[in-house]
């Protein structure tokens, strides 16, 4: 009898919670506070990112700030995501399609560089308003696969942006994008892994986020977003040889050169000026390097760079920057990368069996 109270107690309690849960997401008043925080709050920082909201009410929110990208004339042969992994496209591409978001009201929207490279015209359709704008092109990087775009129009819906360092896996996301020229698709999954890197030809993609949420060609340059109605990634590659393995740069790397990207058109790239390869047993035995030595070794050195300047030399180990170990090529990409043009670094180095430590002053990637 008292295991049968202490069964119907229990069940009480979850037919509870579960129909406070429901309450919360579908009565109308907890949709009015939805669309009230997110519309209030068109700066990025104003919206907590620990706040959830429901999924359908974020896509209401959002997708206005959602754009369809036609690019007429590109060169690109086809979405590059598709080539990497092996599915071939014509070699001629007249026309390619892709979406981007809204960062200010005043017309600019971010997208992949990407789905614009080469393009002699741009159009780009918001939704609710009857005819496509026509756009330009204010600044592009090539290796980060980023681009600026502006129209003229005013008075537009903005996507917020949130932080991108600080979701996990296992997080809930959503992308909204044009996969195959079907407007506004929303899919939802999760953060699947962070940090990872992909090449496409000669794309070499850093730190990008993985996603289980459905991306296909179309989607590039879409936002994915988190649960507090903030884009956190955009969508850019996915594995044509896989189920739900697709791949999205950081918010984070866009907002550090948003501004650059805006008023100069460009992105500078810090840059050392050598180029390397890990140390291991093949190559400590090559260049007659002692066990246990971590770092990497410098195969050349470019003339008139950082590294040059510095007296950097070609078989050098380069063994920390700034007293941080770099024990492969990785940690020394991502390290410079993430410093400025002009910025001095502390390189320590062993030279045959001396430990030396130079100064080199970065220099701008042409």
């Amino acid at each position: 009898m008292k295991k049968n109270f202490v069964a119907i107690a229990v069940l009480a309690a979850m037919l509870g919670f579960l129909g406070g849960g429901w309450y919360f997401t579908n009565h109308p008043a907890s949709q009015n506070i939805l669309t009230n925080a997110l519309s209030d709050k068109a700066n990025a920082s104003e919206v907590s990112q620990t706040t959830t909201y429901n999924a359908a009410d974020i896509v209401e929110q959002a997708g206005p700030a959602v754009v369809y990208i036609e690019a007429t004339g590109t060169s690109a042969v086809g979405d590059p995501r598709f080539r990497i992994y092996g599915f071939n496209l014509p070699s001629q591409t007249q026309q390619a399609t892709g979406t981007g978001f809204i960062i200010q009201a005043d017309g600019y929207i971010l997208t992949n560089q990407h789905v614009i490279n080469g393009a002699q015209s741009i159009k780009v359709q918001v939704q609710d308003r009857d005819d496509p704008y026509t756009a330009k092109v204010v600044g592009e990087d090539y290796d980060l696969d980023l681009a600026v775009l502006k129209i003229d129009a005013d008075n537009l819906p903005v996507l917020a942006m949130g932080d991108s360092d600080i979701m996990r896996s296992g997080d809930p996301v959503i992308a909204i994008g044009n996969p195959l020229g079907l407007d506004h698709t929303v899919t939802t999954g999760v953060i699947s892994a962070k940090g990872r890197p992909i090449t496409i030809e000669d794309r070499n993609y850093r730190n990008l986020i993985q996603t289980d949420a459905a991306i296909n060609s179309g989607n590039s340059g879409g936002p994915l977003i988190n649960m507090a109605g903030q884009v956190i990634a955009i969508n850019t590659a996915v594995s044509t040889s896989g189920q739900g393995i697709g791949f999205a740069i950081p918010i984070n790397t866009a907002k550090d050169v948003i501004n650059q990207l805006i008023s100069n058109g460009k992105v500078e790239h810090p840059f050392l000026g050598i180029s390397m390869t890990d140390l291991n047993n093949s190559t400590a035995s090559q260049f007659g390097i002692g066990s246990g030595v971590k770092g990497v070794v410098i195969v050349k050195v470019e003339d008139t760079s950082a590294a040059s300047a510095a007296g950097l030399k070609a078989k050098d180990i380069l063994l920390s920057i700034d007293g941080q170990a770099m024990t492969s090529t990785t940690d020394v990409q991502n390290y410079i990368a993430q410093q400025s043009v002009g910025k001095s670094v502390q390189l320590k180095i062993l030279r045959g069996s001396n430990e030396m430590t130079l100064t080199a002053s970065l220099g701008s990637k042409s």
